[in-house]
């Protein structure tokens, strides 16, 4: 699936760019409610994933790496949830950003296959954050 940008993260991204707003990490989230992303989408449209030993990743501005050309990209290392007990069943659709303070909704993707399951210890999903510019 491909990544989105809904409305309010457009709008929250120019006002970035343009600096009329503060700067502030962002969150990366799993959600497990069956959601392909569109436009008019907000943070709470998104049902977070609560499997045992499930946390939502704190993404910090200097880890990003940015490449400048065409099109221009930033990435961040892979992040990896992981469940730490068994016999769970949770389906996981995709992930989500939001920032940290405002919450408001950045971009979301629905994991190509999805859902994926968590059911034993260990089971995991790697997410490598990335977001494109053309």
């Amino acid at each position: 699936m491909t990544l989105l940008v809904p409305n309010v993260g457009e709008a929250r991204m120019l006002k970035l760019i343009l600096n009329n707003v503060s700067q502030e990490d962002v969150i990366l989230k799993l959600y497990k409610n069956n959601v392909t992303p569109a436009e008019g989408d907000v943070a709470s449209d998104y049902t977070v994933a609560d499997f045992t030993g499930y946390a939502s990743l704190t993404l910090t501005g200097a880890s990003w790496s940015f490449t400048t050309g065409d099109p221009s990209y930033a990435s961040y290392a892979q992040q990896s949830f992981t469940s730490t007990a068994g016999g769970q069943s949770q389906t996981i659709y995709g992930y989500f950003v939001v920032q940290a303070s405002s919450g408001i909704l950045l971009w979301a993707e629905r994991f190509a296959g999805a859902p994926y399951a968590i059911v034993n210890n260990d089971d995991a999903i790697k997410v490598t954050p990335y977001i494109e510019l053309a």
